[in-house]
Order: C-alpha cells, then sequence, then structure tokens
C-alpha cells in the first residue's frame, strides 16, 4: 500500500461528454469549484485546489459547404487536465483521485445532467499535465475566473 502524503498534489484528468454549444470555460468552473471541497469516506471534509487547462478533445465540425452537419443531441468530447492540491491533509495519491471523483461526477451531473454516462477522473502522471495539454486550452483554477487562452502547459507546469 503507498505511504499517505503530507499535503499531496495529484495531476488529474477530467473527461466527459458535453453539448456541443457548451461553455469551456464554464466546464472548468464546475470541475475546480467542485473540488473546492472534498469528503473522505469518514466524512471529513478537505480543501482542495485546481488549476489546470480545459479543451475539447474532438476536433470541431467543419462549418461551410458540404459540411456534415452536427446531429441534434449529439454530444462532444470535453477534458480538463490539471493539478489538484490539498495542503495539510495526509493521504494518499489515489484516495485524493478517489475523493475528486465522487465529487466531480456529482458536480457535472448536477450542472448538465444526464449524459449517458459520468465524467471520468483519472490520476495521471504529472509530465502529462505539460505534455497533454494543448496551447489553445483554457486556464481554470478553484476560487478564479477563467483566463483567456494562454499558453497553459507553461502555466499548467509552474502551478505544480
Amino acid at each position: 500500500m503507498p505511504e499517505p502524503l503530507n499535503s499531496p498534489t495529484v495531476p488529474l484528468l477530467v473527461t466527459t461528454d458535453l453539448p456541443p454549444d457548451t461553455d469551456l470555460a464554464e466546464f472548468g468552473r464546475v470541475v475546480a469549484d467542485a473540488v473546492r471541497t472534498l469528503t473522505c469516506e469518514e466524512g471529513v471534509s478537505y480543501e482542495g485546489f485546481l488549476r489546470g487547462g480545459v479543451f475539447w478533445l474532438d476536433p470541431p465540425r467543419p462549418g461551410g459547404p458540404g459540411a456534415v452537419p452536427v446531429a441534434a443531441g449529439e454530444l462532444r468530447f470535453a477534458a480538463l487536465i490539471g493539478h489538484l492540491s490539498v495542503p495539510g491533509l495526509r493521504a494518499t495519491a489515489r484516495e485524493v483521485a478517489a475523493h475528486a471523483r465522487k465529487t466531480i461526477t456529482r458536480a457535472v451531473a448536477a450542472r448538465y445532467g444526464d449524459l449517458g454516462s459520468p465524467a471520468a477522473v483519472l490520476a495521471i502522471r504529472a509530465e502529462d499535465v505539460g505534455e497533454r495539454t494543448p496551447p489553445s486550452a483554457v486556464v481554470v483554477a478553484t476560487g478564479a475566473a477563467a483566463e483567456p487562452a494562454v499558453p497553459v502547459a507553461a502555466a499548467v507546469r509552474a502551478s505544480a
């Protein structure tokens, strides 16, 4: 069993299907604000802080002549990659990810309804945060307004 860490920072990937007209910055705020308060199995709550980048995983459908229109009700695949920090907590990365999964899944379902499957919340390698976050991602952080698209990979690495 992994040794609990003091104040762990867990690299996370959150993916889900969303309606194609969803505001990505809003989706990022839903996730970042959800982890502000996490609850462990014993019912004890603790603070979490997430900073990351949110983006579409699938390419947009091109418009114009000859374009295939988006079918009514068709969803797009969105992702958030970032670091979840939990200051003052002694826990394993697996425990923190499990608590975040429960909280984020509930928050996404509350905001967007039943989209067919729950949001996936996975602990990932720290290197993946910088390597897999596209430059076009919108930076989001717990307790902050979404920022305009910036070179997010550098911003996310700096927050780790």
